[in-house]
């Protein structure tokens, strides 16, 4: 693995590092380039929280597929006991798990991109996410306390968003496509200078010169 001296940051390039996973060896972020992926930590195998996560993951798949995105889960827990905890859920839950498990170790991925928990035991990883899109270039985090589950469906939706961001060069209000004021309309970039700024004023889909809405 590259030598890392702090957490990538939004924008950056996402460290190359080769990993054990459940799927065998793998590179990051070269085993998926072209393609976005999620790769999301979990604290430990056979515990409730990860157990229903993984089965969310799971059963999203195929829109995170839709969507051309891979998954990849991963946590400071040997690979035997990665393998043994898919075939648990598989055997009582009747769920499959289609995506490779990273076999991390505490001075692994999971230090170099901050996922070890400060207050808790030095072999449990937060419950981060890390959305890298087809360049390799690092594009959300969001960090859970080992508490709290996550919601698949925002991550799906935060993918969404920033692929349509990147497609039409526009942002997304928020909760969107259902926000509460714009409804299912994207932002359009403010004007940069004062001529365009004098004609949204006024004008339909335009609050104000700064803040223009439209449908997609």
């Amino acid at each position: 693995m590259e030598e890392i001296t702090r957490m990538p940051l939004l924008g950056e390039k996402f460290p190359k590092v080769q990993v054990q996973t459940t799927h065998g060896q793998m590179t990051l972020p070269d085993d998926y380039q072209g393609k976005w992926f999620v790769l999301f930590s979990h604290p430990a195998d056979f515990t409730p929280v990860c157990t229903t996560e993984f089965v969310a993951f799971a059963q999203k798949s195929d829109e995170f597929k839709k969507l051309g995105v891979e998954l990849i889960g991963l946590s400071v827990d040997q690979v035997f006991s990665h393998i043994k905890w898919v075939d648990w859920i598989k055997e009582n839950l009747n769920i499959e798990i289609p995506f490779p498990v990273i076999a991390d170790s505490a001075e692994g991925v999971s230090k170099a991109l901050g996922m070890i928990h400060p207050g808790k035991s030095s072999s449990n990883t937060v419950r981060a996410v890390f959305v890298v899109d087809p360049k390799g270039n690092l594009r959300l985090m969001i960090y859970y306390p080992q508490e709290i589950g996550r919601n698949v469906d925002e991550i799906i939706r935060a993918v969404i968003a920033l692929q349509t961001s990147d497609r039409f060069g526009v942002a997304t209000p928020e909760n969107w496509p259902n926000n509460n004021l714009i409804g299912d309309h994207i932002i359009i970039p403010p004007a940069s200078d004062v001529e365009t700024a004098e004609k949204r004023k006024g004008k339909d889909g335009c609050f104000d010169w700064w803040f223009c809405h439209k449908e997609l």
